[in-house]
């Protein structure tokens, strides 16, 4: 019923009526819904405030817990104290998540195994970053059987350790017992970065005749034409030839344990080589901390990236010298230890991959490989990413996992 308030009579002056007012209050007016709106407009903003600060907290003090990298099962089959083994058994479900695409997994195996070799100073989080965008994971769905040397993580008691102790020593050794494994002689050999630059070294070092397949990503054959850090390097070469010439010092001439960098200055150091991006991805994590994903790929990522190893100083000393200052390997070989590697003994099928974007190595200083490899059966490609995304950024799966899936399915039975 209306609530009704009746006012006192009072006389009209012209008509003498006595009227009664009646002033009729409507039940609807929106009171209770304004209340009821503010309410819950209040309840979102303090619901807001929990998530932004839960995932704050839990990003700051709980990283590990967000952490999604490392999942894919492995045995390590051989270690010496610093260098092992892994092989990553066939997977135990029948489908897997690509970046949001889903893939059959293939139950029967490629007849030639692929062994990763990692460059040094990364964690191998990099090679099974998510559960959906993990290398060793797809290229298991896709029949290959697969293995992968970890180097570990040198001290200063290897700062001795330099490129023929890698490509020379460990690298054979680690090889040998993939085939004792695998029980087969042909392999294919997958490098990144410096990882790369091994697989080639030791292909033209060894002229090991069962590197069936060879694929390279990001390496620089001619460092000296890699856009601006090219450039430094031609103005480090200047130098070091007007000291060489006027004091007969090099920089071998230093014991390589001054030269050892730990893993923490080689996070800066990679950090630096995109100092914007670098600063953005913090300022992204701030404005978009109530999105729960988003925090958690940040985790992930920072999993690896923070946690770098170090780069023993022999290592350093060679890639100085031979790699970036007298630019060996534009003129198709390098020295490793007293030998020379002369890249016209890989005549391994070649797949070698730059990106588009990476600003460490070029495309015009990767591709400089094509000029001194003797392979008949070789190709060049550039795609999306920088140094770091053409292996694991989120274009990398369609990018270019998935045709290197095909060129070497097609050539490993």
């Amino acid at each position: 019923m209306d609530n009704l308030d009746v006012w006192p009579a009072r006389r009209d002056s012209r008509s003498s009526v006595i009227r009664i007012v009646s002033v009729k209050f409507s039940m609807d007016i929106p009171m209770p819904n304004l209340f009821k709106s503010a309410a819950d407009r209040a309840a979102g903003v303090t619901r807001q405030t929990a998530l932004y600060a839960g995932n704050a907290f839990d990003r700051v003090f709980r990283a590990a817990s967000l952490v999604q990298a490392g999942q894919t099962p492995f045995e390590t089959l051989y270690t010496d104290g610093l260098v092992s083994l892994r092989y990553y058994p066939p997977l135990a479900e029948d489908f897997i998540e690509l970046e949001g695409e889903t893939i059959a997994v293939e139950r029967t195996a490629h007849k030639t195994p692929i062994v990763i070799v990692p460059p040094l100073a990364v964690n191998m989080l990099i090679y099974d970053l998510f559960p959906q965008r993990s290398l060793v994971r797809f290229l298991r769905a896709k029949g290959f059987e697969v293995y992968l040397i970890d180097w570990g993580m040198p001290t200063r008691e290897h700062s001795h350790y330099n490129l023929h102790t890698y490509v020379a020593e460990l690298l054979p050794a680690y090889l040998n017992r993939v085939r004792e494994h695998s029980g087969e002689q042909e392999l294919s050999l997958h490098g990144w970065s410096m990882g790369g630059m091994f697989t080639l070294f030791y292909s033209a070092l060894s002229n090991d005749q069962h590197v069936r397949n060879a694929i390279v990503l990001g390496s620089p054959i001619d460092s000296h034409a890699s856009g601006i850090l090219g450039l430094v390097n031609q103005r480090m070469a200047d130098v070091a030839g007007f000291v060489r010439k006027r004091t007969g010092f090099r920089l071998h001439d230093v014991k390589p344990h001054w030269f050892h960098t730990p893993g923490w200055a080689n996070t800066i150091g990679f950090k630096l080589t995109n100092p914007i991006a670098s600063v953005m991805s913090y300022w992204e994590l701030i404005i978009r901390l109530g999105d729960r994903e988003f925090v958690t790929s940040h985790a992930t990522t920072s999993a690896f990236l923070d946690r770098m190893v170090a780069y023993p100083g022999g290592i350093i000393q060679d890639t100085v010298v031979r790699v970036w200052i007298d630019n060996q390997l534009s003129k198709g070989e390098i020295q490793i230890g007293e030998d020379v590697a002369r890249l016209d003994n890989v005549s391994a099928n070649l797949l070698a991959i730059a990106g588009g974007d990476d600003t460490l190595v070029t495309p015009g200083a990767a591709k400089r490989v094509m000029d001194h490899v003797s392979s008949t059966d070789k190709t060049f490609r550039v795609v999306p990413g920088g140094h770091m995304g053409i292996l694991a950024g989120s274009k990398a799966p369609r990018q270019s996992w998935l045709e290197l899936a095909d060129w070497l399915a097609f050539r490993s039975d």
